[in-house]
């Protein structure tokens, strides 16, 4: 699988549209974690746990808005180690960045691969250990990684339809319960004052259900892969993000009009119970298999994303040129992959990491907000150059300040675990950097250049 070098040397394909995009954003955004959310959403908002999605949307749209406009300005591989080497000028923060996103697509692709394992293991019976089907996989992830991108985005499609189908399925057999219930009854507070303001609850659960916009972020990597990127790319994010906040207010909405809030709250799957009410003769059994596919396209997106980052990186010069080589025929990274594979492998053997995937969500907040002040960089610098898409620069400043106060709410919890792990692959990434001199050949004056020269 050899790549030419130089001048001639194979470049990604741009194979993929906007629909295949558009689904590929809500696919990272909708997953198995939406299972049990709205049961905690509805512990905290009780039945206007709708309200919480409405608010959580806003505030991922500033930072999904920015996100629009840097693909339509930079639709490169590199994603957001690129647009932060483009604002900044410093490889270290570049560097980190893009090593922060490759770690918490690692981190979910190795624990949904246990999980499908797992969910394999007792759909089918299968007394095989649980370690070899998911390398099995992870294998056949990379298979299908390999072959093309519009292979990946089209399994994409099709675990994302599958996905979308289970909660559309809550929403249609539940929908005749609409009117039901009181959409704004909030749990009852102990105390009055401000602890018990419908505003403080209201932002609470906004904290909460803002976790399930989080995939859309994924997106920017393969715009290096989407015809006519500048024009697709905004419009992809807009309606991935939209598509998704639909789909979750109308399933809350479906939840707490056919099951009380507080039963919804305490129960251990409240999406399975919602059916089991509505339409007690559907076979709940089919949720075990929409499970699989919901978490095998978490691991899917988290694949594509990773690869294309540190095939983005590598070309950017941050990290070793073969993780930059493009096969002849395929068009894929295939080194990234293989890499990515072996990585993968191992920590889906070391077993429970779901310490390490919590604290990569911190990570994730971290590198929003160092993304959405580097697009102000830009905006404000004298030769800067519009995309097709632009947003006012208070889009940008309050997609920062609200990831910053989520990234401060999240290590306020109490739960020092996740933040010190977090800390800790922040350190281990700039241990890396200063072990391995990335960022200090002459390749990244090169890049640079060659950006400016090309721009």
């Amino acid at each position: 699988m050899a790549a030419d070098k130089g001048e001639s040397a194979p470049q990604l394909k741009r194979a993929a549209g906007l629909t295949q995009i558009t689904l590929f954003g809500l696919g990272s955004m909708l997953g198995a974690g939406i299972y049990g959310l709205i049961g905690k959403a509805a512990g905290e908002l009780g039945s206007a746990v709708w309200l919480a999605f409405l608010v959580a949307m806003v505030a991922a749209m500033l930072t999904g808005l920015s996100y629009a406009c840097i693909a339509s300005r930079f639709p490169k591989a590199g994603g957001a180690a690129y647009v932060t080497q483009m604002a900044y000028r410093r490889p270290m923060i570049s560097y980190v960045v893009g090593l922060a996103v490759v770690c918490s697509g690692l981190t979910s692709i190795a624990t949904q691969s246990n999980v499908v394992a797992a969910n394999i293991a007792e759909a089918f019976g299968i007394e095989t250990p649980l370690w070899l089907i998911a390398i099995g996989f992870l294998i056949l992830l990379s298979g299908v990684l390999f072959r093309g991108i519009s292979e990946s985005l089209w399994l994409n499609a099709l675990c994302t339809v599958v996905e979308a189908f289970g909660l559309i399925l809550v929403i249609c057999v539940g929908i005749s319960a609409w009117g039901n219930a009181n959409l704004l009854e909030f749990p009852p507070v102990e105390g009055g004052g401000l602890e018990g303001s419908t505003a403080l609850l209201l932002m609470q659960g906004a904290v909460l259900t803002f976790f399930s916009f989080i995939g859309f972020e994924d997106m920017l990597n393969v715009s290096e892969e989407v015809r006519d990127p500048e024009r697709t790319m905004p419009l992809a994010f807009i309606l991935a993000i939209l598509a998704a906040t639909l789909i979750y207010i109308a399933v809350s909405i479906t939840a707490v009009s056919v099951v009380p809030w507080q039963e919804l709250a305490e129960a251990a799957g409240p999406l399975t119970l919602v059916v089991e009410r509505a339409a007690p003769w559907f076979p709940v059994g089919v949720f075990a298999a929409i499970t699989i596919f919901a978490v095998a396209n978490t691991a899917l997106v988290n694949y594509v994303m990773a690869s294309r980052l540190l095939y983005g990186m590598s070309r950017q010069g941050l990290l070793p040129e073969a993780l930059g080589r493009v096969h002849r025929t395929r068009r894929t990274p295939y080194v990234a992959i293989l890499v990515l594979l072996v990585i993968v492998v191992f920590l889906s053997l070391v077993g429970d990491i779901a310490a390490l995937a919590s604290s990569t969500v911190l990570l994730l907040l971290m590198v929003f907000t160092v993304v959405n002040v580097a697009l102000i960089v830009l905006k404000r610098r004298p030769d800067d150059r519009p995309g097709r898409f632009e947003v006012p620069i208070i889009v940008p400043a309050l997609g920062a300040l609200f990831c910053a106060a989520l990234l401060v709410v999240r290590i306020a919890e109490g739960d020092w675990t996740a933040p010190l792990i977090a800390g800790g692959l922040v350190l281990a990434i700039l241990v890396l950097y200063a072990v391995t001199g990335a960022g200090r050949e002459g390749r990244i004056e090169a890049f640079l250049e060659s950006e400016r020269s090309s721009g």
